[in-house]
């Protein structure tokens, strides 16, 4: 158990499609515990990987005019796919900060780059201490196994924002993009680790080389959830990086707060009394105030999985 400090912080608003946005809010306990925390669920309309880009931008639209009203001084789109879509007219239109997500290529690709230059293919490497230094082409990168896979919704891959970013940052041109439209729904359902989800994994991966990756990208925040599964497919020391420590890292930058000392301290819920406390967090799911308790239960036990996933 680890219970923070409550009333006193900024109020940051988080929302997703569903339950994905969970593994941007556990970060935020660990990084961020002074704050306070508004999560909203859209689970009326997950998936948002299959919806069109005016039904997303609709969806987004009408969650930040309710976390405004429900008193956020910053919001965070903690959905690749809704970023990918509106956080362009969100910014526009609202003057609160406004802190989206995007794949996280950039870490990614220097991940590699460091492992084929100092020649690290070992397991345990901290991808978080990696350096935001220019990359520059990688002639060597399939000899060495060394490529990047970026696993995303349908709608995250097909959109500009992520077309612009592998022009910034893969000059090596060694990303390869993987849709993974189903798993969305598998965590949605809390089935992480059965027949089903194996078998899509499976077929999914069997459409791509996967020796020939060293760092795999979680793409959406949903995809958090199945990481003691990924490793049963991808070689030895293969990275898995998603964008939920950038991101929090970002929501302090601009919102001017500190990083908290030993974040690495495990965040346990035993009832869900202790996890409303942690960050004073009010749930939302589609605008409606959660309250009851098999939602709740539902919600502590995403967040339990998510912090023994966490190092993984």
């Amino acid at each position: 158990m680890y219970v923070t400090n409550v009333g006193f912080g900024m109020n940051i608003g988080i929302f997703d499609s569903g339950i994905g946005g969970l593994s941007v809010l556990h970060e935020a306990y660990h990084m961020l515990p002074s704050e306070n925390y508004i999560f909203y669920a859209d689970t009326a309309h997950v998936p948002y990987g299959l919806k069109s880009p005016v039904e997303i931008e609709s969806y987004a639209e009408e969650i930040t005019k309710f976390l405004i009203d429900m008193g956020a001084d910053a919001i965070v789109v903690a959905c690749n796919t809704a970023t990918s879509v509106a956080i362009k007219e969100l910014r526009h239109r609202y003057s609160l900060p406004i802190i989206g997500m995007e794949p996280a290529v950039k870490p990614a690709v220097e991940y590699v780059t460091r492992r084929i230059l100092d020649g690290a293919f070992n397991r345990g490497t901290d991808i978080r201490n990696v350096s935001n230094e220019g990359v520059h082409s990688i002639k060597d990168a399939e000899d060495k196994g060394s490529r990047v896979l970026v696993m995303a919704t349908p709608v995250t891959i097909s959109e500009e924002k992520l077309r612009n970013l592998l022009l910034k940052v893969d000059k090596g041109h060694i990303v390869d993009l993987l849709p993974m439209p189903e798993l969305v729904s598998f965590a949605e359902s809390e089935e992480f680790e059965s027949e089903k989800v194996e078998a899509y994994l499976t077929k999914q991966f069997g459409t791509v080389d996967v020796d020939s990756y060293s760092a795999v990208v979680l793409g959406c925040t949903h995809f958090n959830y199945f990481k003691p599964l990924y490793g049963k497919y991808f070689k030895e020391g293969t990275a898995f990086i998603d964008g939920n420590h950038g991101t929090v890292s970002h929501v302090a930058d601009v919102l001017g707060l500190n990083v908290a000392e030993g974040y690495d301290r495990t965040i346990h819920f035993n009832d869900v009394e202790e996890m409303a406390l942690c960050g004073n967090t009010r749930y939302f799911a589609s605008g409606v105030q959660v309250n009851d308790i098999p939602t709740l239960e539902h919600f502590r036990r995403l967040h339990n999985r998510l912090e023994e996933v966490r190092n993984i």
